[in-house]
Parts: structure tokens; C-alpha cells; sequence
């Protein structure tokens, strides 16, 4: 089991660098991740839309495709308040604290391309690894 961040996700159907890396952790194993990874998805492919670096057809089409890698999505209620909880002593914000509480209760690897993430997981001793 190996939890799944958004910046990781979106390299699934962006070409990106180190896309070619996203896709082995998609091939590693099953992967989870909390419920808002499909707006953060969703978010990222908008913003693709108006830079006009995708058409908005295609942008449609990727949101499920990305999602559907997933072999679970965990609902939000069931994070939400241990996200909380590691996000007020870092003052990290609790969305990303909602991948950390994930990785935690399922005792499963967080990836991420994102350095802020995995910054605030290393005190909080949640095994995260950078994508690279």
C-alpha cells in the first residue's frame, strides 16, 4: 500500500518532469489516498487549461483516468481530525496534513514531489519519500 499525493498523480496524465518516475510508484503497488486528491487533481488540470498548456477536452478526459489508479480513496470524515492534529504544532496546512494522517493510520509510505510534504512528515516520523 503506498499513499499517493496529487503532485504525484498528476503526472500520470501531464508530462511532467519525472513523469516517467510517477509512473513505476504507479506500477509499485496499490495505491491510496485521502478523497481530496481528486480536486487537487481536478485543480492542477484547470490551471493547465487556462495556461492554455491542454485543451479543456483533454483535461476531462484525465481527471478519471488519474483517479481511477486508485485502488482506494479515503473519505475526509475519517482523516480529518488527526489531519488537524499534525497540522497546528508544524503549521503546516491541513490539507497535506490529510495525506499524512493517511499514511499513518495505514502505515504505508507517503510519495510526494512536493518538498514542503515531506519536510513537515520527517518529525512527525510518517514514512514519506521524495518521488525521486
Amino acid at each position: 500500500m503506498i499513499v499517493v499525493d496529487a503532485n504525484v498523480a498528476m503526472k500520470w496524465v501531464l508530462p511532467e518532469p519525472d513523469s516517467d518516475l510517477a509512473v513505476r510508484v504507479r506500477e509499485a503497488g496499490a495505491l491510496i489516498a485521502p478523497s481530496l486528491v481528486i480536486v487537487e487533481i481536478g485543480n492542477a488540470l484547470w490551471k493547465s487549461v487556462l495556461r492554455g498548456e491542454i485543451d479543456k477536452l483533454d483535461a476531462y478526459a484525465a481527471l478519471p483516468i488519474a483517479t481511477a489508479h486508485f485502488e482506494r480513496i479515503v473519505s475526509l470524515d475519517q482523516l480529518a481530525v488527526r489531519a488537524l492534529e499534525l497540522a497546528v504544532d508544524p503549521r503546516h496546512p491541513i490539507y497535506d496534513c490529510l495525506y499524512l494522517a493517511l499514511a499513518e493510520r495505514e502505515r504505508a509510505p507517503l510519495v510526494s514531489a512536493d518538498t514542503k510534504l515531506l519536510s513537515a512528515a520527517k518529525p512527525m516520523a510518517i514514512g514519506a519519500k521524495p518521488l525521486k
